[in-house]
């Protein structure tokens, strides 16, 4: 009773069951285009800082930071940041520490008619209306201090400080500072 060996039964497999399913998602893909080709409406972006209201008012230009504003390191989004308020003088000792060695960092030493306050709160509410946001508040030796972020077009964040360094006689003695960080924060 011995069985003569066969070889075993053969089957054929269809490939139209994929194909089906490769061409169903295929047939989706180009009607969501169609789709998103019909709706897209754009992104429209706006260039119009708002009015802020109250507080110190903002110099109408910002002569005071030059020494910080005449490179061309600075991207197009970040220059919104350099405002000042009405009564700002340039003090000396403006510096360029890496003088285009790594990473942009200028600082420029200011002098305002104002108080500690509200050259914090006018900082505060005129990067914020730019897109910047404020990340710290108050330095580590007990300064009146705020630093902002912002991520600029050039692929780096950049940081604004402002730094009350001391109050006499009504007039306050302040640093700006704007530096490129190559490092999150």
């Amino acid at each position: 009773m011995s069985e003569r060996p066969q070889a075993p039964l053969t089957t054929t497999t269809s490939i139209w069951p994929a194909a089906a399913v490769l061409g169903i998602a295929v047939a989706m893909l180009a009607v969501f285009i169609l789709i998103n080709a019909v709706a897209e409406q754009g992104v429209t972006t706006t260039t119009t800082v708002p009015i802020v209201v109250g507080g110190l008012a903002k110099a109408p230009n910002a002569d005071a930071l030059s020494y910080c504003r005449h490179t061309s390191e600075i991207p197009a989004n970040i220059e919104g940041a350099f405002v000042v308020p009405v009564t700002t003088v340039p003090a000396p000792g403006a510096n360029i520490p890496n003088a285009g060695a790594g990473d942009f960092d200028c600082y420029q030493p200011l002098t305002t008619t104002a108080s500690s306050g509200s050259l914090l709160a006018f900082y505060a509410t005129q990067l914020e209306a730019r897109g910047w946001g404020l990340f710290s508040h108050g330095a580590s030796n007990g300064k009146p201090q705020s630093l902002f972020q912002k991520a600029g077009t050039d692929g780096f964040y950049w940081v604004v400080g402002v730094t009350v360094n001391t109050s006499t006689n009504g007039t306050l003695h302040w640093t700006y500072r704007i530096y490129q960080n190559s490092e999150s924060i």
